[in-house]
């Protein structure tokens, strides 16, 4: 692609970096377009600590187009709130026009910038001319902020112009959006959970709290990161989340016109103001928006304890965190009594979750004190009732955990002719429905047992292409994690459960299905064990293409959060997480059962196979 290529080195400043722990000030320069030489890379900020501030600077007088290309590049990278300053590189009309919040494009270096021939030829002489940027993809962020890995060439044009009156270069036609390297991205973005409530697995009549569902968003770290949720929040949930999902603040509601910036007081208290539309709400529905917003704002910093909600004139509700634990149920507020797992002997046994016991006791009922050998099982949330998968794979049994308790028939068998094309582990959902996949080649089937149904329902999955390996529900019942094997290739892949219509028309049981599946570990080409480990998180055990196995953790959306991977551990077979925070991490190991407390290294636990914690 001839022509030049804007690269850092020495010339005017464009962006002030500060570090605000310290007050220490760096100043970055910005590329001036060599007249010959070598064409040097558009290199991405490196990553530095989130205290970090980066300021743009405006263009300076009489900039060359190599400059402005180059300033308006960083300057994107910034945290000017508004871009008012990447506004300044651009012309007037171009700056009306230029949408940046529409999408976020991320680079795996920072964008590359050519000037196509004519600048070589005409020069500074040339009134217009236009560069190209490159790179390669990595990711992009919507315009309702939500993450989706990317690949692929990025290929976008810059069209400058030179003013007849003033002789200063200007941009006059510019990508929407922004664009940046994968670290100016990981230092200006963060990831935080807004949260909505399951729309389709609400307590069923039970009066049971609705459970809230973890909807991950990029934000801009630097830049009123509270103020952004909130607004963010009130747009309503991101479009894949949306059809299960319900939120407690009636249409329409949004911040009171002219409300600036939201800050907790000294207290933890923070004032919401809102438009009219909340009015609506009663005291009730108050409670659940409230709910929404503690739930949402809980990572963010400073802290915030209580909001108090406003709208009409006067005060609408206001709720502490404490209280909001009662509105709604929340993944990481389920505390297991119990991890589980299975003996040498083929039996369910448990130790207390959390403790440092090594002498598990065979759980109460059938599958703990009778003699049928199990390979894989899984407990309910409620830790009341327990299923199991037949050692040879061949059948699925459920039985309560109460002493004396019979087995009874199995609940599904599976006809396929191996151990490795029959039942998967199993896995329950919030409501009490167990889900297990049958692997057989000849019909290879998801199915869900719900709570008091006599026969298992098969849920549908269109656009699944592969047979599902591994199931595991989301404690909010709403998402379901699936590893599915194509080939010589095994993907973590998350789906969407939509409950709805007749099966088959016969009116008698609700269609159950599984949609839009999307992979979250679009770089790993064998995934063998994985969990849950928090609302919107999960475990993963798997290696790259020619790379060796790794353990790790990955968001729902396919990113990778900012925190310590788990410790190395060889030989994992399986692995389970609790959303609760507080309990370690246990896999399953050529040393048998293992766990990872908190800032420790694994600890052999005791010898045993196929680990879970309830769910």
């Amino acid at each position: 692609m001839g022509g030049e290529r804007v690269g850092r080195g020495r010339g005017i400043p464009v962006r002030t970096v500060a570090y605000a722990a310290g007050g220490a000030v760096l100043l970055a320069g910005c590329a001036s377009m060599p007249d010959s030489g070598d064409l040097r890379d558009v290199e991405s900020t490196p990553r530095q600590d989130t205290q970090v501030r980066v300021f743009a600077m405006p263009p300076s007088e009489d900039a060359t187009h190599a400059q402005i290309v180059q300033g308006f590049l960083e300057a994107l990278t910034s945290d000017d709130p508004d871009y008012r300053t990447a506004r300044q590189y651009l012309t007037p009309k171009a700056a009306k026009t230029w949408r940046p919040e529409l999408s976020t494009t991320v680079l795996s270096d920072g964008p590359g910038a050519y000037a196509d021939p004519p600048a070589r030829e005409g020069g500074e002489d040339a009134d217009s001319l236009t560069y190209t940027l490159t790179g390669t993809r990595v990711a992009t962020v919507d315009a309702q902020q939500s993450y989706a890995p990317a690949t692929g060439p990025y290929n976008k044009l810059v069209h400058l112009t030179k003013d007849a009156e003033n002789g200063q270069w200007r941009i006059d036609s510019v990508p929407q959006g922004v664009v940046m390297g994968r670290s100016d991205f990981q230092r200006n973005y963060m990831a935080v959970n807004k949260y909505y409530f399951a729309s389709n697995a609400e307590g069923a009549g039970t009066g049971a709290p609705p459970s809230a569902v973890a909807d991950p968003v990029y934000v801009r770290s630097h830049v009123d990161p509270t103020t952004q949720m909130v607004r963010s929040l009130l747009a309503g949930p991101t479009t894949w989340l949306d059809p299960v999902v319900r939120s407690g603040f009636p249409a329409g509601t949004a911040l009171r016109k002219g409300t600036g910036s939201l800050t907790a007081d000294d207290r933890g208290r923070l004032t919401v103001p809102l438009n009219d539309k909340a009015a609506e709400a009663g005291a009730e529905r108050c409670a659940e928006m409230a709910a929404q917003l503690l739930f949402t704002l809980r990572t963010l910093s400073p802290a915030v304890e209580e909001v108090d909600l406003r709208a009409g004139g006067g005060q609408l509700c206001s709720l502490t965190r404490e209280g909001a634990e009662t509105v709604a149920t929340r993944g990481a507020l389920n505390h297991p009594d119990y991890l589980y797992f299975v003996d040498d002997e083929h039996r369910l046994v448990r130790i207390a979750a959390g403790s440092s016991d090594t002498q598990p006791e065979p759980v109460p009922g059938a599958l703990g004190e009778g003699d049928k050998a199990l390979r894989s099982v899984a407990v309910a949330r409620d830790e009341h009732t327990a299923a199991g998968v037949a050692i040879d794979g061949t059948s699925l049994y459920v039985a309560p955990l109460v002493s004396d308790g019979s087995l009874g028939e199995p609940v599904l068998r599976s006809r396929g002719k191996t151990e490795g094309d029959r039942l998967t582990a199993p896995s329950w959902d919030a409501q009490g429905g167990l889900w297990v996949a049958d692997r057989d080649p000849g019909n290879p089937r998801l199915y869900l047992l719900e709570k008091d149904a006599k026969e298992p329902l098969p849920v549908r999955t269109p656009g699944l292409d592969g047979r599902v390996q591994a199931v595991r529900v989301a404690a909010d019942g709403v998402r379901i994690a699936l590893v599915v094997e194509k080939g010589d290739r095994r993907s973590l892949l998350i789906g969407r459960i939509e409950r709805g219509g007749p099966d088959g028309g016969t009116g008698e049981r609700a269609a159950v299905t599984v949609r839009e599946l999307r992979s979250a570990t679009p770089e790993l080409e064998q995934v063998t064990a994985m969990s849950w480990a928090g609302d919107s998180r999960l475990v993963v055990v798997g290696r790259e293409q020619g790379g060796v196995e790794q353990m790790k953790y990955v968001e729902v959306d396919g990113s990778t959060p900012d925190v310590p991977p788990p410790a190395s551990l060889t030989g994992v077979k399986d692995v389970t997480a609790s959303a609760d925070e507080q309990a370690p991490l246990v896999a399953y190991s050529v040393d048998g059962i293992v766990r990872l407390p908190s800032g420790a290294q694994w600890q052999k636990v005791t010898q045993g196979t196929a680990p879970v914690y309830p769910g």
